[in-house]
């Protein structure tokens, strides 16, 4: 875990760093804080966070689905995919190799971030300090979805005692509901996940039942190590 987890010290450090001396350097000598400017960018950060998982949500289930997919038989979906669906799929499917074409999303997704960043880091003003927080915004959303989907979900790697933390557990299970397909591929979502289950029937009820079965197996295997 310490690969991801000193990434992200690093990005968040060298984040709250390039916010100080943003601000520093276009606050002219004696002109006192820019409250203005530091909460409008500050709100853009909260709202491009949050933003991000709505502009996910909306994306997944209906432009990389397209969700009358979800009506016809598995066999008969790559017949008739559309571009995003393509991309998507491999995730859908047994990765070969560290990366899937689906990882091109997260790479479409830090071209505007990487932008909004440098406008606002360059520019001093109201408008420039909300373009710099929205990027900083969906940069955190990005962090956190690479722990919570890439590593506590598909174990593409280690991610500590992240894996420990209740909420994010459940969070991960509604995932795998997800690619279960069992109710019609909701939760769409990641971090609102289980509001969405919450509006479906038994939504919530599997989640504890996967839950408690991942619990069993783990105790298994624990018994198993002893035993040997």
């Amino acid at each position: 875990a310490v690969p991801p987890i000193a990434t992200t010290l690093g990005i968040g450090g060298t984040a709250i760093l390039a916010t100080f001396y943003r601000f520093s350097w276009h606050t002219p000598d004696g002109a006192g804080v820019p409250y203005v400017e530091l909460f409008a960018s500050l709100a853009f950060t909260v709202g491009a966070a949050v933003g991000m998982e709505m502009y996910a949500r909306y994306a997944h289930k209906h432009l990389w689905h397209e969700s009358w997919m979800w009506a016809l038989p598995k066999d008969w979906r790559a017949e008739w995919n559309k571009p995003f669906w393509k991309l998507h799929q491999s995730h859908h499917e047994p990765r070969e190799g560290a990366f899937e074409q689906n990882d091109i999303f997260a790479v479409a997704n830090a071209v505007p971030a990487i932008a909004l960043i440098l406008y606002g880091f360059l520019h001093g003003g109201v408008v420039p300090g909300m373009c710099f927080g929205a990027g900083l915004g969906i940069t955190i959303f990005g962090m956190a979805y690479m722990f919570v989907h890439d590593g506590l979900v598909h174990k593409r790697f280690p991610v500590g005692p992240i894996a420990e933390v209740p909420y994010l557990k459940k969070i991960a299970m509604g995932h795998k509901l997800h690619h279960s397909e069992k109710f019609g591929g909701a939760p769409w979502g990641l971090f609102f996940g289980l509001q969405e289950l919450e509006r479906l029937e038994g939504g919530l009820e599997e989640i504890d039942s996967m839950l408690l079965a991942a619990e069993l197996r783990e105790r298994a295997a624990k018994d198993m190590e002893g035993v040997i």
